[in-house]
């Protein structure tokens, strides 16, 4: 049976009670709405103020119920004029709720007390409710006269926090600006949805997983997260960790600002902690969870540079963690909550090491995207992360959705931050969709998911075809899963540029008098911009030009992580734009984003997978426009795949590849070490060699000996073992 009431499971101290209240909504199909268990969370002058249950009803208005665990009664009258009063607060906040001095919606509360054997006395004012006889007898009592402020109600309550509005107020003078635009779209998409809304809510009592698109809101959602969990649990540790240095400020200010919101107070960050994945000696901002295990467990800790040098290039973080794992014994619990952002960019071991941290019931929360991992592996199943127990059974294992019951898989399909052209956009050239292929007989495609399904989960329609191995498929996003205001602000043409140069100085020519433009007329702000070199070790050399034709011009800049402390991307208080390789500027995002030299992103020899991932990455990180800039015939090429890109209507229009294609292109396309690369170029030298000698005349191939030419025969037909 489908409820027509949504139940939103948040934390509660009253586990017992909130049950029994959702399964009488259960049973009771004919009501409406939404109904949230431990939300809101009000703030007043005395703390942090949790509603036990609410209820939004079209027909009925906003029901509070007041939760009562045991047979206690006492006070019962007294904590509904507190729910009713700290509500009526809370909502005459919003102008659109109110007409005049009058609050246009009614607050009604309930007490529910269902261990109470019987039914007790009460006045009429205020209801106490023992079964589910009582609540149905007073639910039927309740009117609404103003039915028409419902969906300004659910608006309201879902919205949440008001964060998205922008770091501080934008001025802007002309109405058809970059600023102005920039500020309705600001406006636009300062609200959480639904799905998101209910992501930071609804609490899973073990492991959560939170999956979406860049721009879909995860990191938000993760901080908001956070600060709920910290405000309906005071007592708890928490730990908040991620891979992005620049990310440690923006999550810091997004639980602060949450919290404040919900609570009229500053967060105890002696009980939660933002804290980077791997971490170092020195205490304070240079601790880290790994580093903390490794101090807890009295185990070898391992920095970058090590750990690279004892176990390669490839993953040393996941060596370490697996390490640390394999040694720790007995390990000691340490956090009541860890959430994990940028998923994407760790191996299992560090979120198995992230559960072995944890306190039962193993709260552990983590937040990824498939396509942005700069390494070509995607995360394995929760089954295959956390393994078995002694009795062979899965130590986590995903239950399918249920109504009313927290989600343990949540998908964010809908993406707040790139228009529809720009992801797709992005799309077509991280897959190489409409890439070239030097042989005839091969696709140009880069890479693709093992799991067709997974386009579908991340907004994507089949527009023609089918999503099958072998099979021609046209993939498309619907204005549900790519809202249209995102694109409708400006040309196609301005909201991404791609634009091939003679020379490296004609480029860094053009950015520059682009970015005074910017500054000087489109009224955008030194923070609305991002230039972005994809290749992070030649970055510093790379930006210079321009950064110095900046400062000729007045303008100040820094590079990210280099001319700032590692925790700081933007530099507001100094009015700088901002430079950055591909690693610094995961996790950020720009109204005006310039990639430079992206030229390196078309072909390679090796890693081409991951120089396509960069590539991927910096245009995800605009929220309106996006220039990729490049020299020489490399960029010609990016163009030409960008045009295809445009007559195809912003579509991904290809041959989905068989299991043996995706296995190919994972061989020829991954990631290798500097190692592995210089065998396989001296292998293609010496096997480049052998075949001029033979083609020469000057060796025979009888000179081989018939045992290595067959297994060399073998091997080139795809037999060797």
């Amino acid at each position: 049976m489908k409820l027509l009431v949504t139940i939103i499971t948040g934390t509660t101290k009253k586990p017992t009670s909130s049950e029994l209240l959702k399964k009488f909504f259960h049973s009771h199909n004919e009501l409406d709405g939404y109904l949230y268990i431990g939300y809101p969370i009000i703030g007043t002058v005395d703390g942090a103020y949790p509603i036990d249950g609410l209820w939004i009803s079209p027909d009925k208005g906003l029901v509070i119920f007041n939760l009562i665990e045991g047979k206690n009664t006492e006070g019962y009258e007294e904590a509904q004029d507190d729910c009713a009063n700290k509500m009526e607060a809370k909502l005459k906040g919003y102008r659109q709720l109110v007409n005049k001095r009058k609050l246009c919606v009614e607050i009604n509360v309930i007490t529910y007390a269902p261990a109470l054997m019987h039914k007790l006395e009460y006045e009429e004012d205020y209801p106490l409710c023992v079964s589910d006889d009582d609540l149905q007898k007073q639910i039927e009592t309740l009117e609404w006269e103003n039915r028409g402020y419902y969906e300004q109600l659910v608006s309201v309550l879902q919205a949440i926090s008001t964060i998205r509005k922008g770091k501080k107020r934008r001025e802007a003078t002309k109405p058809e600006s970059r600023g102005s635009k920039l500020k309705v779209l600001e406006d636009s998409i300062a609200n959480l949805d639904n799905q998101q809304s209910r992501a930071v809510i609804e609490t899973v009592e073990g492991v959560q997983r939170i999956r979406g698109l860049a721009g879909s809101g995860k990191t938000v959602v993760l901080a908001l997260k956070a600060a709920y969990l910290h405000a309906q649990h005071p007592e708890w540790k928490i730990a908040v960790t991620f891979n992005t240095r620049s990310l440690k400020g923006q999550l810091r200010q997004l639980i602060n600002t949450f919290y404040i919101e919900q609570t009229s107070e500053e967060p105890d960050w002696d009980n939660i902690h933002i804290i980077h994945a791997w971490g170092a000696p020195g205490g304070g901002e240079r601790n880290g969870i790994y580093y903390t295990f490794c101090g807890t467990h009295n185990i070898e800790y391992f920095d970058y540079i090590s750990a690279r040098n004892q176990f390669g290039s490839t993953d040393p973080f996941g060596e370490v963690c697996n390490k640390a794992l394999k040694e720790a014994t007995n390990t000691k619990p340490l956090y009541d909550a860890i959430l994990v952002d940028e998923a994407q960019d760790f191996s299992p071991a560090f979120l198995r090491l992230c559960y072995e941290m944890l306190r039962d019931p193993k709260r552990l929360v983590y937040a990824y995207d498939e396509l942005q991992n700069l390494r070509l592996q995607s995360l394995p199943s929760p089954e295959e992360i956390f393994g078995v127990d002694d009795n062979g059974v899965p130590k986590v294992k995903f239950r399918p959705s249920e109504d009313g019951q927290p989600e343990q898989d949540i998908i964010l399909e809908k993406c707040y931050r790139n228009s529809r052209p720009a992801l797709v956009t992005a799309h077509a050239l991280g897959f190489g969709i409409y890439r070239k292929s030097d042989s005839e007989k091969e696709s140009g495609l880069v890479q693709m998911f093992d799991q067709s399904a997974l386009w579908e989960e991340i907004g994507y329609n089949v527009a023609d075809g089918s999503l099958e191995d072998g099979k021609h498929v046209v993939l498309e996003r619907t204005s549900k899963s790519s809202p249209e205001f995102l694109e409708k602000h400006s040309d196609i043409d301005d909201l991404i540029i791609f634009k091939s140069f003679k020379s490296k100085e004609e480029q860094d020519q053009w950015v520059a008098n682009e970015i005074q433009t910017n500054l000087e007329k489109d009224e955008l702000r030194p923070d609305d911009i991002i230039v972005i070199n994809p290749n992070p070790l030649t970055t510093k050399t790379n930006v210079a030009t321009i950064r110095s034709l900046l400062y000729q011009k007045g303008i100040q800049s820094h590079t990210a992580g280099v001319d700032t402390a590692p925790d700081i991307f933007f530099d507001e208080d100094n009015a700088s734009v901002a430079f950055t390789g591909i690693y610094r500027a995961k996790g950020n995002e720009a109204a005006m984003v310039y990639i430079v030299n992206a030229q390196a992103c078309f072909e390679a020899l090796f890693d081409l997978a991951k120089i396509r991932n960069q590539l991927f990455t910096a245009i995800t990180r605009s929220k309106a426009w996006v220039r990729v800039l490049g020299v020489g015939p490399q960029m010609d090429g990016l163009i030409a795949e960008y045009e295809s890109i445009k007559r195809h209507k912003f579509t991904l229009d290809f041959i989905y590849p068989t299991k043996a294609q995706r296995d190919h292109m994972n061989i020829v396309n991954r990631d290798m070490s500097e190692v592995e690369k210089n065998k396989i170029k001296r292998s293609k030298g010496n096997i480049a060699s052998l075949i001029a000698e033979l083609e020469s005349g000057n060796i025979y191939i009888e000179d081989l000996g018939e045992d290595q030419v067959e297994r060399l025969m073998s091997l080139l037909k795809g037999e060797g073992e």
